[in-house]
């Protein structure tokens, strides 16, 4: 049987810089990596059920594209190979009203919110008037399951009307009514935080809700605007969600209080700064890869280079 160390699928034009990197430090470090695409797939789960190919560490970054890579995932871990992200943990961690919820019993602050159940297990929702206060306006809506980077979600609303109006793009989901959150500006910067968690690690950056921009948080920064709470409740939202790789929104306010604000992205855009303007700084990306190997490698006795 052919095995290799890592094995990553993915199906995203823009993933192509990732895993170029990706393959480059496992391969000098040691490890063996196998590519999984549109290209090959079929191929693949053919090998797989025939017993001709194994991996022992599979990151699957196609799975809610297209079922036959979660179909391979699903007979991979059935044949001990390890899953980063398992599907099952991904399901809960990205249900926003889950994670609203324990979130909160868990000690962490989020925004105001109103969970509003999906349209076709109850067409008519009410939502009171001091609730409605309570958000404020503009308030925003979200999907708790059927969005990902923003889409289907409403960032400015008014009225209640637009609430029922969203209820019906996706009828089987929950809904999430938040209250808009308006970050601190420190030294000029709007103070919202994209944070990674990295297989045991927090990494922390910048990241401008307007403009989409990163940067990384400098070590003096920590320490001048007390920033190193980013990287605990992090880890916090680690323990919550039971993920290998993540990121999540954390904003500090005026009041100088951290909230998570979108709790559990599992499909972290990994595209790099170098060839896209709002891409995550090189550096970054280096470091996310290196602690990736690192996790890979606690199984192998690898030096990293």
């Amino acid at each position: 049987m052919e095995t290799y160390d890592f094995a990553l699928a993915y199906v995203w034009e823009y993933d192509t810089d990732f895993i170029e990197l990706v393959e480059k430090k496992f391969h000098n470090a040691g490890l063996s990596t196998f590519i999984i695409s549109e290209h090959n797939i079929d191929e693949v789960l053919e090998k797989i059920f025939q017993r001709k190919l194994h991996f022992k560490f599979y990151l699957d970054r196609a799975w809610d594209v297209e079922e036959k890579y979660e179909k391979l995932g699903k007979i991979l871990t059935r044949r001990k190979c390890i899953l980063l992200n398992p599907y099952k943990n991904v399901l809960h961690a990205i249900d926003k009203a889950s994670m609203h919820l324990e979130f909160i019993t868990a000690g962490l602050h989020v925004p105001y919110s109103i969970i509003i159940p999906p349209h076709c297990e109850n067409e008519d929702v009410f939502i009171s008037v001091e609730d409605l206060a309570k958000l404020g306006r503009p308030f925003i809506i979200k999907p708790c399951n059927t969005t990902g980077g923003g889409v289907g979600v409403v960032t400015g609303a008014e009225t209640l009307r637009e609430v029922l109006n969203e209820r019906t793009t996706n009828t089987e989901d929950k809904y999430l009514i938040q209250q808009k959150i308006y970050p601190k500006t420190l030294d000029g910067k709007r103070a919202w935080f994209r944070s990674f968690w990295v297989f045991g690690k927090a990494i922390p950056v910048w990241w401008d809700d307007q403009t989409h921009l990163y940067e990384p948080v400098k070590a003096e920064e920590y320490k001048k605007f007390k920033l190193r709470k980013l990287r605990s409740i992090t880890k916090k939202i680690a323990g919550i969600s039971s993920l290998d790789f993540f990121s999540t929104e954390i904003v500090l306010t005026e009041d100088d209080n951290f909230l998570a604000i979108d709790y559990v992205n599992d499909q972290c855009d990994m595209r790099i700064k170098s060839k896209h303007y709002d891409g995550i700084p090189d550096n970054i990306v280096d470091e996310i890869i290196k602690n990736m190997l690192r996790y890979v490698i606690n199984y192998k006795s690898v030096p990293i280079k």
